[in-house]
């Protein structure tokens, strides 16, 4: 059996989401390792930066093109990482000319993938209106982070310390994002919009607010 593996990424998401390049090659690997047939031949490998959004990705019609030239299967990790829209996979499945297998699940069929996207997109929908309760609920509750620190703390642990506690104010907002894949963009959009201000009392950036999701994951660990 011949494989085409596509691997997408998003260089603002990648370190939040867990998905980056890294994550997916190992993925593959054990699918080819443990699933697939003895001989199987890799020939291409195909790494795109885009959203999962989006649908119109030209790595991914190139890589769909060497599939039907070469009579091989398209392989992913994921099955958010062919498309984040039950639509487009549909119309992926329908196509009789393409056969794709999906790593982390390699011994699933194309009705039981169907019902998995249709599941998260479902999922998706549910966490983006859980996102915007947080939100809302976070700006009544007044949350306001800028302005407060006490310019005369000079101790280390003090500083870590608060930013913790300003991290954790935040947590159930960055979460759902994070499960969602948003990019760090579109989280420092949500934030700003919702009237939540940064810590040092401004805006939201892609950099702040990677520091902040930083922040939590180490807290997590703790």
């Amino acid at each position: 059996m011949r494989f085409v593996v596509y691997y997408r990424v998003s260089t603002k998401a990648q370190g939040v989401s867990g998905l980056g390049l890294s994550a997916q090659e190992r993925d593959v690997h054990v699918y080819l390792e443990n699933y697939a047939p003895a001989g199987y031949e890799v020939v291409a490998e195909i790494t795109e930066i885009e959203s999962g959004k989006e649908d119109q990705r030209p790595e991914l019609s190139q890589a769909i093109e060497i599939c039907k030239r070469e009579r091989a299967v398209l392989l992913v990790s994921k099955l958010d990482r062919l498309s984040r829209r039950v639509s487009f996979i549909a119309t992926l499945m329908e196509d009789r000319k393409l056969e794709f297998k999906v790593a982390s699940m390699p011994l699933a069929d194309k009705f039981q993938l169907h019902i998995y996207a249709a599941l998260a997109e479902q999922e998706r929908d549910f966490i983006s209106k859980r996102t915007k309760a947080a939100l809302a609920e976070a700006k009544a509750r007044g949350i306001v982070l800028g302005g407060l620190r006490d310019k005369t703390m000079k101790r280390n642990q003090v500083r870590i310390e608060q930013a913790n506690t300003e991290a954790e104010n935040l947590r159930s907002v960055l979460e759902p994002m994070i499960e969602r894949g948003d990019s760090l963009t579109q989280m420092a959009s949500s934030l700003n919009s919702a009237g939540i201000r940064s810590p040092r009392g401004g805006e939201w950036y892609p950099q702040s607010v990677k520091r902040l999701v930083a922040r939590l994951v180490s807290t997590s660990i703790q």
